[in-house]
């Protein structure tokens, strides 16, 4: 085919058909040599039937939208090419392209992903389609319009068909006809599936769903009955085997699952093997809860029953419930590597969210590595009790018959804590202990070869670190029990040493699980799970427990009573009571969890006289007292610790006021206003230490002047 140089040498095409598409064109190479495109030649009101054409292939059907468009006014261009445009609009396949598993990227255009509304006929479906081809009205003759096709084919960056009935992960070759289904509503519709929930009832909120895009309708309704049912089958039938080779299997599901992997390292001789996943909901979650706040981490999960240990990173969601927003999987805790994965992750959240950062990291491991923690995420470093609670209690209930041997254990162990701010020789203590407890044989042996090489290394981190809250150690360990119950079913025993099989259910039922509570909750659906998901922890449990249930034993302190809200015949004991370390005779707690009495007595018991504080509290005295001992002398020293403590008090401060106000507006109404510049007036909070100086430089006020001007014209060529 020659190559054309000039739009003059092109014939105008005017096909006789109303609809037409570009099988009915001839098409030629226009261009140089060195570049050319494919092009033809068309009457400018017939562009309209042209897309129509396009849209109607039967091997591909689909919906093209404007990716991108340009206009000027004629008269603007004294001199000009013959392709010069008067209207420039750039149309792409509604099916692309944003499906990373297939080597698709972001549109030219976009910087970020758009989560309003989806373009495609079938939204679920972003499959990572190249199709596309530019309209260009010509200047010189606006009657005309130039056709330029880039990609012809519905294909991916791989070369395979990506939607359409040739498509082999398609829906059935009637997908096509499927109407509109947001994500949202494909997510809600998986993720019951996903938890077995009966098809009726997926298919009742399906159509639900669907209703408020299409309205009722018959044809609709059937449709959407075939779609839940053939999605239910494709679901069923799904598969964690993708080779009977384990390291073989993952690597292709890394490959297909680019956008849910922030870091990938395969195992070799040099290297450990380290999978991080994070899905796109994940993401947002801990970017919106993340932010400013608190990320925990459940480590070394499965550690005896799995190939490699899973490590899960959770953030406090609105009901500061633990909702977990990464995985990583590993057997290595070197600190080169988790430096490895701790920066991909950081840098995939502050590519969405350039500020991004976090005021607090929670560790429950305390061989846990802190220096790439406090290097990469510049954050504190606090300890969770909560692993080292459950491990002994648990422990205590296992090979002790007697209960009162069990509470009477639990709670020398939890002086043994306590004394980490007292001075007393731990090794001493342990002795005694053990001493005391010579008949407790099983024990003994445990603790002895599980605790005692080890022990001082514990109480080494939590006298170093700050302590967290029972709120907080009672979300995560709830976060624990539900992933342990998903993963360690009878029927799934087989299948522990496979990783494929451990990332097949992460991302299929136990991140429906957590999608679907958050969905509930956010829009008031659902109400079962819902309020399942409320009560899923023993802090919110407590709650519901009035104070008028509670009986404490003001003289010796030796226990506490909680009357049952079901049954008035039942009463729980809470020995210990005020403790960390109180111990409950319930069924809950006698399987090792943290349960509601206990939080419940503690709550009571801390505004009582005669109890001591709770460790967290007490860690944060100690840290506070010992900022206040610093400077010993009238020196700059003090002036900086006299700063730091004003700027630490003015943060308590606000988060007191919010977390006392029941709305916003008080808050708001309190703020003063600071006067900065003329044109840069603002309200903020209470004064805190940081001063804020209006700018004198004339240069800073013309460059924020003419930043302001760019992005006013960014905004405006978008919108032509």
């Amino acid at each position: 085919m020659d190559i054309v140089e000039s739009v003059l040498n092109l014939a105008v095409q005017n096909p006789a058909e109303e609809d037409f598409s570009a099988a009915d064109l001839t098409w030629t190479k226009f261009g140089t040599a060195e570049h050319h495109d494919e092009v033809a030649l068309i009457p400018y009101d017939r562009v309209d039937a042209f897309i129509i054409g396009e849209c109607s292939n039967p091997e591909c059907p689909t919906r093209f939208h404007i990716e991108r468009g340009r206009k000027r006014a004629r008269g603007t261009l004294k001199d000009y090419k013959t392709d010069e445009y008067l209207e420039y609009k750039l149309y792409w396949c509604s099916f692309g392209p944003e499906n990373y598993g297939e080597g698709g990227g972001v549109l030219p255009s976009r910087k970020y992903r758009l989560n309003t509304r989806n373009r495609a006929a079938r939204p679920q479906s972003m499959r990572g389609c190249t199709c596309h081809f530019v309209v260009k009205r010509l200047y010189a003759r606006p009657s005309q319009a130039l056709i330029i096709y880039n990609e012809r084919r519905h294909v991916n960056k791989s070369g395979f068909v990506c939607h359409g009935p040739l498509d082999r992960d398609a829906i059935g070759p009637g997908a096509k006809k499927i109407p509109y289904i947001c994500n949202e509503i494909q997510q809600q519709t998986m993720s019951m599936i996903y938890l077995g929930i009966p098809e009726e009832n997926v298919l009742e909120k399906h159509i639900e769903g669907i209703q408020r895009y299409c309205g009722s309708n018959p044809k609709v309704n059937s449709l959407a009955s075939q779609y839940v049912h053939k999605l239910g089958m494709i679901i069923k039938r799904s598969t964690h085997e993708l080779d009977l080779d384990d390291q073989a299997s993952i690597r292709m599901w890394v490959e297909r699952n680019k956008k849910s992997i922030f870091f990938y390292q395969d195992s070799l001789e040099s290297d450990a093997f380290i999978l991080g996943i994070q899905t796109e909901w994940q993401l947002q979650q801990m970017i919106r809860f993340g932010h400013r706040s608190l990320i925990a981490a459940d480590s070394t999960f499965g550690i005896k029953r799995l190939k490699y240990p899973l490590c899960t990173l959770l953030v406090f969601d609105s009901r500061q419930h633990a909702l977990p927003v990464a995985w990583i999987i590993t057997r290595s805790s070197a600190k080169p590597d988790v430096a490895k994965w701790m920066k991909a992750l950081l840098g995939r959240a502050s590519s969405v969210e350039p500020g991004w950062k976090i005021s607090g990291f929670l560790i429950d491991d305390a061989a846990a590595e802190i220096d790439p923690i406090r290097d990469i995420f510049g954050c504190p470093v606090l300890f969770s009790l909560w692993r080292v609670r459950r491990s002994w209690l648990r422990n205590i209930v296992k090979k002790c018959g007697n209960i009162e041997v069990q509470r009477e254990i639990f709670k020398r162990l939890g002086e043994i804590v306590y004394s980490i701010w007292g001075g007393v020789d731990t090794l001493s203590a342990l002795e005694e202990l053990t001493h005391d407890l010579v008949d407790q044989t099983a024990f003994i042996q445990y603790f002895k070869a599980s605790w005692v090489p080890k022990i001082e290394m514990w109480l080494s981190t939590m006298r170093a670190l700050p302590l967290a809250s029972q709120e907080a150690s009672g979300a995560i360990e709830a976060y624990h029990v539900k992933l342990k119950a998903k993963l360690f079913d009878d029927s799934h025993l087989g299948a522990l040493q496979r990783v494929d099989w451990l990332v097949h259910k992460l991302t299929t039922e136990l991140h429906s699980s957590y999608w679907l509570d958050r969905y509930a909750d956010e829009s008031d659906s659902f109400q079962n799970v819902k309020e399942e998901y409320i009560a899923s922890t023993s802090w919110h449990r407590a709650l519901q427990i009035p104070n008028s249930s509670v009986t404490v034993d003001d003289k010796d302190h030796l226990f506490a009573k909680v009357s049952s809200q079901k049954d008035n015949n039942v009463t729980r004991i809470v020995w210990n009571p005020g403790s960390e370390f109180a111990f409950c005779d319930c069924a809950w707690s006698l399987q090792g969890n943290l349960c509601k009495h206990v939080i419940k007595v503690n709550m009571i018991c801390e505004n009582r006289e005669g109890y001591q504080p709770s460790m967290s509290f007490r860690a944060f005295k100690e840290l506070l007292t010992s900022l206040w001992k610093k400077p010993m002398d009238d020196s700059v020293g003090l002036d900086l610790s006299i700063a730091w403590a004003h700027q630490m008090l003015d943060q308590i401060k606000h988060l007191v006021e919010l977390d006392s106000s029941k709305t916003i507006g008080t808050v708001v109404n309190n703020m003063p206003l600071k006067w900065v510049s003329k044109k840069g007036r603002t309200s903020i909070g209470i004064p805190s230490s940081v001063l804020a100086l209006p700018s004198s430089s004339k240069s800073g006020s013309n460059n924020a002047v003419a930043r302001k001007k760019s992005q006013k014209r960014k905004r405006l060529s978008r919108l032509r």
